[in-house]
């Protein structure tokens, strides 16, 4: 993957006595959508905030955008257009959802809100606070937030959660759209047909590292990887939840 839009090489972060990552890299490719896999508690999440410069790794370095990242900064980043899609709190419960949009359009100076909340099916929840829309609304408008944008690189963190089959496929919509005009995409999440049927790399996640699997119908083909992840025990087994792991919640 030399050239790749984004990679976070040789992380390490600990919590604690815990150590979560050690050694973990993660490549973005422009136009490319990679399926970052791995049971609850594997360091999916840390790794991604990360390379998003919203948690401070132990070691390790980031790339993106041609710069080199030591202590990586979210502010920094976000201007060399990279989005970080959180599991949640992306919008506020102050306002409606039509000011958050407005917001995102008059900092990146994009326009197309009305025609991106239609395609999105969110039209008719512009006007009403976001605290009164539904989880899948809320998701949908989170979406639209991250079109209008229009970033180079999003890191998209188990965006198909909790989700309806409807829901979840407006979420692999929104970023097959922004794969082909040439961003760069990582989704993480447990929702293996789903993210098989969106991926065009899958990259797993073990014991603090990463290693590079293939297509989706390589990963099918991996004996390890079907043995310890998609099989018996593996992601559908008994797991920890990442923010029982760390001892605190990751966005707190």
């Amino acid at each position: 993957m030399d050239g790749a839009l984004l990679t976070a090489q040789s992380v390490g972060k600990s919590f604690w006595q815990t150590e979560v990552l050690k050694a973990a890299t993660l490549w973005c490719d422009a136009g490319c959508i990679t399926a970052l896999m791995g049971r609850n508690g594997s360091g999916k999440s840390t790794l991604l905030k990360i390379a998003a410069g919203r948690l401070r790794a132990d070691y390790g370095v980031v790339h993106f955008a041609g710069e080199v990242f030591e202590r990586p900064r979210a502010r920094a980043l976000v201007r060399r257009g990279l989005f970080y899609l959180a599991d949640r709190g992306l919008l506020s419960n102050v306002g409606t959802v039509r000011d958050h949009l407005e917001v995102m359009c008059r900092c990146f100076g994009t326009g197309g809100l009305e025609e991106t909340a239609e395609n999105l099916g969110i039209s008719h929840v512009l006007d009403v606070r976001t605290h009164k829309i539904s989880g899948g609304e809320r998701r949908r408008a989170e979406l639209v937030m991250m079109l209008l944008r229009k970033p180079t690189c999003v890191l998209a963190d188990e965006p198909m959660a909790g989700l309806t089959p409807s829901d979840r496929v407006v979420v692999a919509e929104a970023l097959r759209t922004l794969a082909r005009a040439g961003a760069g995409i990582v989704v993480t999440g447990h929702d293996v047909p789903d993210l098989f049927e969106v991926a065009d790399h899958v990259t797993w996640m073990t014991a603090g590292t990463t290693h590079q699997i293939g297509t989706p119908t390589e990963a099918r083909r991996h004996d390890q990887f079907v043995r310890e992840y998609l099989g018996p025990g593996g992601a559908l087994g008994a797991s920890v939840p990442e923010h029982n792991l760390h001892g605190v919640s990751e966005g707190e």
